[in-house]
């Protein structure tokens, strides 16, 4: 039995408002796909098994360098948390995993675990935190943690991740995500191998601690917080990491920590042909490390890296099963809805790629035909498949239209009367 916070009643009588058009647009694309000789329903059951975890920090409302803005309702701690992601997979049936920040929401195991069963939750990535000092350390990380100077600040950073396998363990989750902030911002600052041997040198104590069945998610980012160099700056790097630590350890790629017009689907290509893509953390951006909505800047990029995730599944790589996740910093609207819209543009990606003709498009780029080839994806992506998403979503349970679900049930204005107003503090994304 779970813990949900939506009544089933507020669901079915939304789902009854639209169940006749949807009927009708399913059939509608679906005599469009089988001339095409592809066959809805198939399509649909892979849609509704494709999930991606939403991210613990991400249900609150973010910031920037210079302010935060929170809203109505904000999460005081963990479990309210993981109340709204609940919600979330509730309404989509996308999102059945958490993946969890420590410190933000350490607690006690048990607790957690009990609470992520009673409302139908698992955990997905555990996430350390060494990008910024938490309340009471001995040491700060100012200047660095895994390849600070300090030989005591880097054996502090290694053993608060060793912490978090602890408590992902305890929680069944089965990975480790590693982001660190270390770099410099003056030429000079740093030396730039030192810097990065330390960081090998502390990545491979804790490497050591992996059980056997987990994986290490190492994340690059070309700049930000520090703005001349970092440590781990590309993907290129990531792969260097990865490759010395051992089999356990892959590359997690963040599609906001690269360069404007990057080729981000080639770096997924070349990951995945070398067995080191360990997963995604989902957003879209314009400028930098915007972390806006997944696909509200550039849907058919997403698509793109789609596309270079199916055509592995199609060819049956060995070992392919990549994380999918959620990072997002929702400055100016409600949370829960960008969560939403994100887990179902992710999953529109994942059915658009679905859909391209594999044996045509293997066949134009044998013939260096590039204009069909750039149409047969085209294609792919110019084809509607909110039926296809809506339907996978009602067989589940979830809701036909889940923003407006969840609007209809007052979920937000019933928490803001739950949970104390937050104040507004310095900058920070979360």
């Amino acid at each position: 039995m779970t813990d949900l916070k939506i009544a089933d009643d507020v669901i079915a009588a939304e789902n009854e408002k639209r169940a006749e058009a949807l009927t009708s647009d399913y059939q509608a694309l679906g005599e469009t796909l089988s001339r095409r000789g592809v066959d809805i329903e198939a399509i649909t059951s892979q849609v509704a098994e494709f999930f991606v975890a939403v991210p613990s920090w991400g249900v609150g409302s973010g910031g920037t360098r210079f302010a935060r803005f929170p809203g109505g309702g904000e999460p005081r701690g963990i479990f309210d948390k993981l109340d709204d992601c609940a919600v979330i997979h509730q309404l989509t049936q996308a999102t059945p995993t958490v993946s969890l920040h420590i410190p933000w929401d350490k607690t006690d195991p048990k607790e957690l675990r009990a609470r992520g069963d009673a409302l139908g939750l698992g955990f997905d990535a555990m996430n350390s935190n060494t990008f910024s000092d938490a309340l009471g350390q001995a040491h700060s990380y100012k200047f660095g943690s895994l390849s600070h100077t300090d030989a005591a600040t880097r054996a502090q950073a290694i053993e608060h991740n060793l912490e978090c396998i602890e408590i992902g363990k305890a929680i069944g989750s089965k990975a480790l995500t590693v982001w660190i902030g270390d770099g410099s911002n003056f030429p000079g600052q740093s030396h730039f191998t030192r810097a990065f041997e330390r960081y090998l040198g502390s990545m491979a104590e804790i490497y050591e601690a992996l059980p056997d069945d987990w994986r290490l998610f190492s994340e690059h980012k070309m700049y930000e917080p520090a703005f001349y160099s970092t440590v781990v700056q590309d993907w290129g790097t990531n792969y260097l990491i990865a490759d010395t630590l051992g089999p356990k350890a892959f590359c997690l790629v963040d599609l906001g920590h690269h360069a404007p017009n990057t080729n981000i689907e080639m770096i997924v290509a070349r990951l995945i042909q070398f067995g080191k893509l360990g997963g995604f953390h989902f957003n879209d951006s314009k400028y930098g490390d915007d972390d806006l909505d997944a696909g509200a800047i550039d849907p058919y990029r997403l698509f793109l890296v789609f596309n270079e995730l199916v055509d592995a599944e199609h060819r049956g790589v060995e070992g392919f099963h990549p994380a999918h996740m959620i990072d997002q910093s929702h400055n100016v609207t409600d949370p829960i809805e960008s969560l939403i819209s994100s887990a179902n543009e992710i999953r529109r990606a994942y059915a658009q790629a679905l859909l391209v003709d594999r044996a045509a498009l293997d066949g134009y780029q044998d013939e260096n035909d590039a204009l069909m080839a750039s149409e047969t994806l085209k294609r792919a992506y110019r084809t509607d498949v909110e039926p296809i998403l809506s339907e996978a979503r009602r067989r589940s349970g979830g809701a036909i239209d889940p923003v407006a679900t969840y609007r209809a049930s007052g979920y937000r204005q019933k928490v803001m009367m739950e949970r104390p107003a937050s104040v507004s503090g310095g900058g920070g994304i979360i």
